[in-house]
């Protein structure tokens, strides 16, 4: 499971909106200064994210709260939304070049169709398993003061 820490800014009947900061985790890697995962993390670092969980732990506006969703449900929805719509593209594009060679704008507008389908196909995918890629509350993180 990947956790990270928000704050509860609002519920809404059996569900909470939960405000988190995203954080790199280039600071704890050892390729840190090679790679170039750091460079793209920095530009959107301390930007915050707001997403809705069930609230099963009864949390309150104000109330700190982990937030956890499964790896392997993470990696299914990153090629979901990444890899099948480019895979599309190139099959597309490489139909395209098969078919009508030598026509470089039906190879663009099959890239353009291919790309499309697939973005419409992983946002019906992503809607109907929306359970599946859903985060779920952790715990409660105990305000300062309180035992």
């Amino acid at each position: 499971m990947i956790h990270e820490t928000g704050t509860v800014i609002s519920v809404s009947g059996d569900d909470a909106w939960v405000q988190t900061v995203r954080e790199s985790a280039c600071q704890s890697c050892k390729a840190r200064h090679g790679c170039g995962q750091k460079a793209l993390a920095g530009l959107s670092s301390g930007q915050s994210r707001q997403i809705r969980v069930a609230n099963t732990l009864r949390a309150r506006p104000g109330d700190q709260v982990t937030v956890a969703i499964e790896e392997s449900a993470l990696l299914k929805a990153s090629l979901l939304v990444y890899a099948v719509p480019l895979l599309l593209m190139v099959v597309a594009t490489a139909l395209a070049g098969v078919l009508l060679p030598g026509n470089d704008l039906a190879a663009m507008l099959c890239a353009a169709a291919g790309l499309a389908s697939g973005l419409w196909w992983a946002g019906r995918q992503s809607r109907a398993g929306t359970a599946r890629w859903q985060p779920v509350m952790g715990r409660l993180v105990p305000r300062v003061g309180e035992p």
